[in-house]
């Protein structure tokens, strides 16, 4: 080899071997924490906008192209579909209405990527605590774009065991 190609050699590639990939390693304990922040923050802006029955805030928090299947299989398809199905619903069958969530749980499949299960319910006005009937389990697919967190899938099932307990 000549001493020129070794020369480019260890101009180019030693550099990258000292930097490494941009996604190497896992992500630092504060950037999973600001992370985790912003996704909070996600759900109480998406709770807050359920309470207030307000349909163009709840899909704010969803990607352009996203999917929400509601607990009874009605399946909203795009931010615009998503706002039209729940000022539908916010009208009608939810008006009232707020949100319990009674466990989370978050992981990262990707730096990009969250997958949130979440077991809660729909309050009625007066109530305080998740009745047997209402009682859901959710799954959400959250997408972090230029920075920014939002769900791209949401999935509601409510829990009716077949199995005994």
């Amino acid at each position: 080899m000549s001493r020129y190609f070794i020369a480019l050699v260890a101009t180019v590639v030693a550099p990258l071997a000292v930097i490494g990939p941009a996604s190497a390693g896992p992500p630092s304990s504060s950037g999973r924490d600001k992370d985790l922040a912003a996704l909070r923050e996600l759900r109480e802006r998406q709770d807050q906008a359920w309470e207030r029955g307000d349909a163009r805030a709840y899909a704010a928090v969803y990607t352009s192209d996203a999917d929400l299947v509601t607990f009874n299989g009605d399946h909203m398809s795009t931010r615009a579909g998503i706002e039209e199905g729940m000022g539908y619903y916010f009208a009608t069958y939810l008006q009232g209405t707020r949100l319990l969530q009674r466990d989370e749980r978050i992981r990262f499949p990707e730096l990009d990527l969250a997958i949130i299960v979440r077991t809660g319910c729909v309050l009625w006005p007066g109530e305080t605590a998740c009745t047997d009937e209402a009682l859901s389990v959710n799954t959400n697919v959250a997408v972090k774009r230029q920075g920014r967190w939002l769900y791209t899938s949401f999935q509601n099932t409510r829990i009716r065991p077949l199995r005994p307990a």
